[in-house]
C-alpha cells in the first residue's frame, strides 16, 4: 500500500507560480511511476505530467514549457513547479503512483494509487 499527499495548493492571479508537492508513504516500489492529474469542475480527470524511475518525463500538451515535473527520491516527494499559470489551470490537482503504467503514462487507468488532491485556483 501507498498513501500520498499532496499539498502547495492555492490561490494565485493568472501568470503566477506554485509548486506542488506529493509526499509517498508506505510501500515506496509502487511509486516507480508517478504523475500529476487535475479535475476542473465539470470536466474529466485528465493527465498533466508524468515521470518515471529514470527521470523520464511526460507532457500534456496543454502545460508544456509551462509545468515541470520532478522527483526527489530520497525524500519519495513529487513535485509540479507551475509557471505562467491561467485561469484555465484552475481545477483539483491529484498525485498517482504505480508500479507500471503501461504505454500511456498520462492515462487515469493506468495508476492504482492516489491521493486526496489539492485545489489550485488561478484568478485573471
Amino acid at each position: 500500500q501507498v498513501q500520498l499527499v499532496e499539498s502547495g495548493g492555492g490561490s494565485v492571479q493568472a501568470g503566477g507560480s506554485l509548486r506542488l508537492s506529493c509526499a509517498a508513504y508506505g510501500y515506496t516500489h509502487s511509486t516507480q511511476f508517478m504523475g500529476w492529474f487535475r479535475q476542473a469542475p465539470g470536466k474529466e480527470r485528465e493527465g498533466v505530467a508524468a515521470i518515471d524511475s529514470a527521470g523520464m518525463t511526460r507532457y500534456a500538451d496543454s502545460v508544456k514549457g509551462r509545468f515541470t515535473i520532478s522527483k526527489d527520491n530520497a525524500k519519495n516527494t513529487l513535485y509540479l513547479q507551475m509557471n505562467s499559470l491561467t485561469p484555465e489551470d484552475t481545477a483539483m490537482y491529484y498525485c498517482a503512483a504505480d508500479e507500471w503504467v503501461g504505454h500511456n503514462p498520462l492515462s487515469i487507468s493506468a495508476y492504482k494509487y492516489w491521493g486526496q488532491g489539492t485545489q489550485v485556483t488561478v484568478s485573471s
